[in-house]
């Protein structure tokens, strides 16, 4: 049973499709299907299912994945580090990440990538783009606080990041004086955007509303930390982002009365990336150059 058919099979299992799974592999379509012909002839019993958008697994192919499937991308994963110690790397490397944490906890830490020999293309992406750009072979790895659900997508934690809502000493007293309750609803907040994903996550730990939208909205926390700093209002953004700042007393932490939530980043790529040692080595400094 060749190991190249039992790759195809895992890759057409992931994919739900015959032309997915073609690209992703560097095959044609023509070849993919006889690996998959072949092995079900040697197995005796039907994988898959052809359907008008791909192609359906039967019950063998699914017991054959969760026995197999780890198993390769384990290996592929060490030959593909074994020859990345053992050669001079060189080409490109695409990374993407959102800009607030590229920007400020990222960029600092990718000198080993650049005196192992790789040129960086930095991408900047939220979520959905960044999914997408991996399965598309468009970036090699990013960076996300949220957790991939497509099984072609693997990834490692990295690091945790906590909420915390933060203003101007002035702010954050007046906050104080009024009660927190009346002081979050009387003080203007600014945002993300209108849906406020960190500040609704902290209020939410905490048993706490504000109804008002907020004053102001911009798609950079950074350009929201700038504003923070002006006096413009009070508003929750990661540690990170404010650690310098509080640390010189110019931003306090509004303290939390019950809970100070958490998120965890993650390092993710699409499975069939690992093959490349280029990327099976930026993967592995990147995991400790920025774990916590």
């Amino acid at each position: 049973m060749s190991l190249l058919h039992l790759r195809t099979f895992v890759e057409v299992h992931r994919c739900r499709s015959i032309s997915e799974a073609a690209r992703a592999l560097s095959l044609t379509q023509p070849a993919v299907s006889q690996h998959i012909a072949s092995l079900e002839a040697q197995l005796g019993r039907a994988l898959f299912v052809r359907h008008t958008r791909g192609v359906r697994p039967t019950a063998a192919a699914d017991d054959l994945a969760m026995t197999i499937g780890d198993s390769l991308d384990r290996a592929e994963t060490a030959l593909a580090a074994a020859k990345a110690r053992s050669a001079d790397l060189t080409g490109t490397l695409h990374l993407a990440a959102p800009a607030e944490y590229l920007g400020e906890y990222v960029a600092p830490r990718l000198a080993p990538l650049i005196e192992a020999g790789l040129d960086l293309r930095l991408h900047i992406g939220g979520r959905d783009a960044l999914y997408d750009w991996l399965l598309s072979d468009t970036v090699d790895l990013g960076l996300t606080a949220s957790l991939p659900e497509d099984p072609r997508l693997s990834w490692a934690q990295l690091g945790i990041e906590t909420l915390q809502a933060v203003a101007i000493p002035d702010i954050a007293d007046r906050i104080h004086h009024l009660g927190l309750k009346d002081g979050l609803r009387v003080v203007p907040h600014i945002a993300y955007d209108l849906e406020r994903p960190l500040l609704r996550t902290w209020l939410s730990a905490n048993g706490l509303a504000v109804d008002r939208p907020p004053a102001a909205t911009a798609p950079d926390m950074r350009v929201l930390r700038t504003m923070l700093m002006a006096g413009i209002g009070w508003s929750v953004l990661p540690d990170y982002l404010t650690r310098e700042q509080r640390q010189a007393g110019t931003l306090r932490e509004i303290a939390a009365p019950k809970a100070v939530p958490r998120n965890a980043f993650h390092l993710v790529w699409a499975r069939t990336a690992l093959r490349h040692p280029r990327v099976a080595f930026a993967r592995e400094a990147l995991l400790e150059a920025l774990s916590e």
